[in-house]
């Protein structure tokens, strides 16, 4: 197959022709078929064939263009989301469409670990080694509320994903409809091109409204915050000292009667 950047104008098909006759002689290297005269192409005939079927670009961008098309995820699920997960390569979403299909057993041989679902304290060293163990250059999905905020297990127990390892994509929902992760990981597949999607501080220029705190701000309010709770600490032991003492005086009282 032929990717062509044709320049629109007049011609028709009588000029396409000419231009398919005189590619095929250039390719070729000899006379066309038959009492026609060869067809060489020369200067501005040459350079615009050229400019048509020849497209350059750097090493690095192909790199990533391949990559980004060949995800190996690794078959890896947490809890109810792995089950959206799995029906990623069935027939209604088809994940091999974009070359993803490819669920590698071994972090050794995948370079995606999708975390779908919620992650336990006593997991996440368990995650950890396996995404250590994965091939370089490796990429993370947070699958659903639980694995990205704790969703509505927030309790003691669990643990946010991006507290212990790096996370690339967040994918919302509980669980996700599996479009919404195939979603996430054509997200994904435009950050590896070095071509993210804005988010939306760049769609609606809100660069430079971030409420960022200084060094010299955040100590201060944390001797703030330290003060205030020594202060609490201490209005709290004054009262219960208060209690104690009402107690002992009740308790004479109670006894001399």
């Amino acid at each position: 197959m032929e990717v062509k950047r044709e320049k629109l104008g007049p011609g028709g098909a009588d000029a396409l022709r000419v231009r398919q006759l005189n590619s095929r002689q250039l390719l070729r290297g000899g006379e066309l078929e038959g009492p026609t005269p060869s067809a060489h192409l020369e200067g501005a005939d040459f350079e615009r064939y050229v400019e048509e079927s020849v497209m350059t670009t750097t090493l690095d961008k192909a790199v990533a263009w391949a990559r980004s098309n060949s995800f190996f995820p690794a078959t890896f699920g947490l809890a109810c989301c792995a089950i959206e997960m799995m029906s990623i390569v069935a027939a209604r979403v088809d994940v091999a469409r974009f070359g993803f299909e490819a669920f590698r057993a071994s972090p050794r041989q995948a370079d995606l670990l999708i975390l779908s679902g919620r992650v336990s304290i006593k997991m996440a060293p368990i995650v950890r080694r396996i995404y250590d163990q994965m091939l370089e250059p490796k990429w993370a999905i947070s699958m659903g509320a639980c694995c990205s905020s704790m969703g509505v297990f927030n309790n003691y127990a669990l643990v946010p994903a991006d507290k212990f390892m790096p996370i690339d994509v967040h994918v919302p929902g509980c669980p996700p409809r599996p479009e919404a992760l195939m979603h996430g990981v054509l997200k994904l597949r435009k950050m590896v091109q070095d071509e993210p999607d804005q988010g939306w501080r760049e769609r609606y220029e809100a660069r430079g409204t971030e409420e960022v705190l200084d060094a010299q701000q955040m100590r201060e309010q944390a001797k703030a915050a330290t003060l205030a709770e020594q202060e609490a600490q201490a209005a709290a032991a004054r009262a219960a000292m208060a209690i104690t003492a009402g107690g002992d005086a009740d308790m004479q009282d109670a006894s001399g009667a």
